[in-house]
């Protein structure tokens, strides 16, 4: 009789380094917490936890499953491979929601079987059985399990077959001629493990009940829907658990993958890839995405005009132009000319407010607003491209902070030094010396009036007029010499304020927007790169 129908299992060499592909698999999981969906998360933390639990648990034991509907004969496998009648079968079946295990070298398998979930009670171990047949020996290291019926009615079987089909090293699902295209089956346990194929085995039993005829037929059947649900290599083994027909096959497949140590490093092998798969397709296939600087810069304007840098320092520039250049003008004329000050904070309001010291009202909605929109802007230029989930963590982190980088912005604003009271050096001294000027202009004056008024005393009017006017002339001259230098002083005090404000509204905008957004594009890159690792491929 043919027993096989489809191609062997992959090749038995393990994967390299399986515990750094955990680990690699963990970190990612790690990093895609709060990122990712938390439901697909906790699947591939529970796989990365798992796989690290397994491995540090007998390396020496090989756990497989025998698995089936109600009827199937899957009890009468399990007692037909043990060699023993250690399950319940057909009305005797037991309803009780444990699986029974039969242990082929108990030594330093009660962790395993803790872990397992198996009481001590449902655990029958071939050491006490005093068997030294070939069989026996062959099988050493076998921990094998009669699963409860998944189609039971019982709630508590369905879950131990799902708790423990996912701890399995190797599965074996008895199928039988009347039910094998149950969908129950394919859809609920079959089609979903796809990815785990290599560590499974189907049982089409009771193939003593089907005409000879008709045999091959229905196993080309059953090789069809395996082949629908993904599982193009799994074996499939005809057998009669009752006559004993194609039992010898079926073990000898079970000692050769033990022997190998094949099933429990590539069922580790295949939940672990089937995890990273899964974790790589909701991050998607992007690359990772750039902070560039021209990114970061046109933010850094929008930041800096939605705080109004723009005209405080332009205020800034008039109002120290204008300062020095009523300063340095001549005395008499800064009596009838406004203070700079005064004009600015008609024309600039707010920005004027902040050049005469006053505290600046609290940023408005539209304040908050402008800087929202600019950092929105930049979470949709960096996130564009990334599935939606990686592209809302971005945009989450550009905005989740907008409240403290108002706040940021304006503590910058209220410690910068704007200048208002600032003169440069040389207009000071000009200012002294326009006050001298002024002084020798009136005593000029004074002596020129009072000669002409015939007062010995004084010297000649030419003397007292010819000072005045010289006084006056050197005022007027270095007046215009010192508004010349004005408009230099005003832009070099613009430049050192804007210098100042870009600084602290830079800084501001790394600690709140920027460095949130890099930190994110790292998260993306490290998950990438983790997964990367756990998905590599067995050769």
């Amino acid at each position: 009789m043919t027993l096989s129908h489809a191609p062997d299992a992959s090749s038995s060499a393990p994967r390299a380094d399986l515990g750094t592909r955990v680990t690699a698999l963990e970190e990612a999981a790690a990093t895609s917490r709060g990122r990712l969906d938390e439901a697909l998360v906790a699947h591939v933390e529970g796989v990365a936890s798992r796989a690290t639990t397994r491995i540090r648990l007998s390396a020496s034991h090989t756990v497989i499953g025998i698995a089936g509907a109600t009827g199937s004969g899957k009890s009468s496998t399990f007692n037909a491979l043990t060699g023993l009648e250690l399950s319940s079968v057909g009305v005797r079946r037991p309803t009780t929601s444990w699986a029974s295990a039969c242990i082929w070298g108990s030594d330093g398998a009660e962790e395993l079987m803790d872990w397992l979930g198996i009481p001590p009670r449902y655990r029958t171990s071939r050491d006490s059985m005093l068997d030294t047949s070939s069989e026996t020996r062959d099988m050493q290291g076998v921990v094998l399990l009669d699963l409860p019926d998944h189609d039971s009615t019982e709630v508590s079987h369905h879950d131990e077959v799902e708790r423990l089909v996912t701890k399995a090293d190797l599965l074996v699902w008895v199928l039988d001629p009347q039910k094998y295209a149950d969908a129950a089956i394919h859809e609920r346990f079959l089609a979903p493990f796809a990815a785990q194929q290599d560590v499974m085995l189907v049982v089409l039993n009771q193939i003593d009940s089907v005409p000879e005829e008709r045999r091959d037929a229905m196993l080309s059947d059953v090789r069809r829907l395996l082949d629908d649900d993904g599982l193009e290599r799994v074996r499939i083994f005809p057998v009669s658990a009752k006559e004993g027909w194609g039992i010898a096959d079926l073990r000898a497949e079970i000692v050769q993958r033990v022997a190998a140590k094949q099933a429990m490093v590539a069922r580790l092998d295949a939940d672990i890839v089937e995890a990273a798969d899964r974790l790589a397709a909701a991050s998607g296939d992007a690359r990772a995405p750039e902070l560039t600087e021209d990114a970061a810069t046109e933010l850094r304007g929008a930041v800096a005009a939605a705080a109004g840098v723009p005209p405080l320092v332009d205020s800034v520039e008039q109002v120290v132009a204008g300062r020095t250049r009523r300063a340095v003008a001549p005395t008499p004329l800064t009596w009838v000319t406004r203070d700079p000050l005064r004009r600015v904070e008609v024309d600039l309001g707010e920005a004027a407010a902040l050049l005469t010291g006053n505290r600046p009202p609290e940023a408005g909605h539209v304040q908050r607003s402008r800087l929202e929109m600019a950092a929105r802007a930049l979470g949709d230029r960096v996130s564009d491209g990334l599935v939606p989930a990686w592209a809302e963590a971005i945009q989450r982190a550009a905005t989740r902070d907008v409240d403290g980088l108002v706040q940021r912005v304006d503590d910058a604003l209220q410690r910068t030094d704007l200048r208002a009271g600032w003169l440069p050096g040389w207009a000071k001294a000009l200012r002294a010396v326009q006050w001298v000027l002024l002084l020798l202009l009136v005593l000029g004056l004074v002596v020129g009036i009072a000669a002409v008024a015939g007062v010995d005393a004084v010297p000649s009017a030419g003397v007292g007029f010819g000072v005045a006017l010289g006084a006056l002339v050197l005022s007027l001259v270095l007046g215009v010499a010192g508004r010349a230098r004005a408009a230099a002083a005003g832009r070099d005090a613009a430049a050192q304020v804007d210098d100042e404000l870009r600084q602290a509204t830079d800084s501001a905008l790394d600690t709140t927007v920027l460095a949130p957004v890099r930190a994110e594009i790292e998260a993306y890159s490290a998950v990438r790169e983790r997964l990367a690792v756990a998905q590599v491929r067995r050769d």
